[in-house]
């Protein structure tokens, strides 16, 4: 997390050293042109997984008939949004995060569009490990009757890594509520702030890089 001012930066850097989901690609530069070669210019190619780092889940990675990326409304990916974290004594105990396990008093109902869930439970984007915190699909059904239209996480999925027929995923799709994947929120107080997330117009793909960030109000 890097603060700048009142702009917080909520995604990894983007390098070699980013783990991947086993199997996936992980990210490589190919320089075509450089100048320190003695070329014009510097020219690179990226060539990964669009499921890398901080990314945006497109509902067609999860649902046969889902919108690609760029379908996606953009006013999902930006505006007030709500940060919340995992109380710590479940940390450890739990293999999925449901309401009773936030750090939130007995009355808490979300206020926003967008809730962004700080697990603490995959703390180095660079070390891949399988054992971090996924989503109740019973908590995705009480903040999508809250009014929530989209819900972030610090961790690769909001599914186990092992898991096969991803009930969070499928309640996501079914509840038509966007996923943010990856975010770094190390550090990030709980409360309110204004997020810009903006997914790439990929046309066709289930996913997209975001490069997302804080922004105190």
């Amino acid at each position: 997390m890097t603060l700048r001012g009142a702009i917080i930066d909520i995604s990894p850097r983007i390098s070699a050293r980013l783990a991947v989901f086993p199997g996936d690609t992980a990210p490589t530069r190919e320089v075509a042109f450089d100048m320190h070669r003695g070329d014009a210019i510097t020219l690179s190619t990226l060539r990964t997984t669009v499921h890398l780092g901080s990314h945006a889940d497109a509902p067609s990675h999860y649902g046969r008939d889902g919108r690609t990326i760029e379908e996606q409304p953009l006013d999902l990916y930006w505006g007030e949004c709500e940060v919340v974290r995992v109380r710590a004594e479940f940390l450890g105990t739990i293999t999925r995060v449901g309401r009773a396990h936030l750090a939130v008093n007995a009355g808490w109902q979300p206020t926003t569009r967008r809730i962004l869930i700080a697990t603490s439970s995959y703390c180095n984007p660079e070390e891949w490990t399988a054992h971090f915190l996924a989503l109740e699909p019973a908590l995705v059904d009480a903040l999508a009757d809250a009014g929530v239209q989209l819900v972030g996480i610090d961790t690769p999925s909001v599914d186990c890594a092992d898991s096969k027929d991803l009930p969070a995923h499928q309640r996501f799709y079914a509840r038509d509520v966007a996923i943010i994947e990856g975010l770094v929120l190390s550090g990030v107080a709980a409360g309110k702030y204004e997020l810009c997330a903006l997914p790439l117009a990929l046309e066709g793909f289930d996913a997209s890089p975001v490069r997302a960030a804080l922004r105190t109000i």
